[in-house]
């Protein structure tokens, strides 16, 4: 119970019962996920965009439209797709991620307008862990093989392989079976089940640094992708003079 109320003397307050929260879980998730954007933002000031998907169904379909679509408008992204749980198989979120600048239009009373719109089409990197499986094998290895950019962390746990649902028993459980597995159209070969997607560069989640406020998977994808925009900055267009037709 808390009395909450405009005078510091009591009068013209009332009492309110608080009923707390079941598991801090989601808010303690939410807060690293905050954490790690604002920590982007001010070491890159503003430049790169991060997007944490905590899996590839509706939490990460949520995050990733809720955050990617907030920072269109920054030159390079961070993919956190670490602990991912799976879900789909997100091919369209890869398709998001490779879109190319295709035209500017200038228009008479505004600003320039890039198309297409919703993208940033700078250089971008994902994070994966030994944590992420299922679908959160399949989208760092489509991001990769999409050449989207580069993957920074630990090889996924290849867990690769759906299963169909089954009706449920009647003690509550059920009987089900691996029902269906991705495999390369190009090679013929079974390329993550059991094996996992392994980054391009790999860097150890110490926990001694991480008990000092650091994450030095963060910290290599911002170094990465800064090193990228220093050496190939996006180009500025330029827009050209009207035509004259009366000439």
């Amino acid at each position: 119970m808390l009395k909450v109320g405009p005078n510091p003397d009591g009068s013209g307050s009332r009492e309110v019962t608080v009923v707390p929260v079941p598991s801090e879980t989601q808010l303690r998730h939410l807060a690293w996920i905050e954490d790690n954007r604002r920590k982007v933002d001010r070491m890159t000031e503003g430049r790169i965009a991060y997007v944490y998907m905590p899996d590839t169904a509706y939490g990460g379909y949520t995050n990733f439209n809720r955050y990617f679509y907030a920072q269109v408008g920054k030159e390079a992204a961070i993919i956190d797709e670490r602990f991912n749980a799976g879900g789909n198989l997100a091919t369209d979120i890869i398709e998001m991620l490779s879109r190319r600048l295709m035209s500017m239009v200038a228009s008479r009373d505004g600003g320039l307008e890039q198309q297409p719109q919703g993208a940033i089409f700078g250089p971008k990197v994902m994070l994966i862990n030994e944590f992420a499986g299922s679908g959160g094998d399949a989208m760092p290895w489509y991001f990769k093989r999409a050449g989207v950019g580069k993957l920074i962390g630990k090889r996924t746990w290849g867990g690769l392989v759906g299963r169909a649902f089954a009706p449920r028993l009647m003690d509550g459980g059920f009987v089900s079976a691996p029902s269906s597995a991705v495999f390369n159209p190009i090679t013929g070969q079974w390329e993550v089940e059991n094996i996992g997607v392994a980054p391009d560069i790999e860097v150890e989640l110490d926990p001694e640094l991480v008990r000092q406020g650091k994450d030095p998977q963060l910290e290599k994808a911002v170094e990465v992708l800064m090193a990228e925009l220093t050496k190939n900055p996006l180009p500025k267009p330029k827009r050209p003079p009207y035509p004259n037709y009366h000439k």
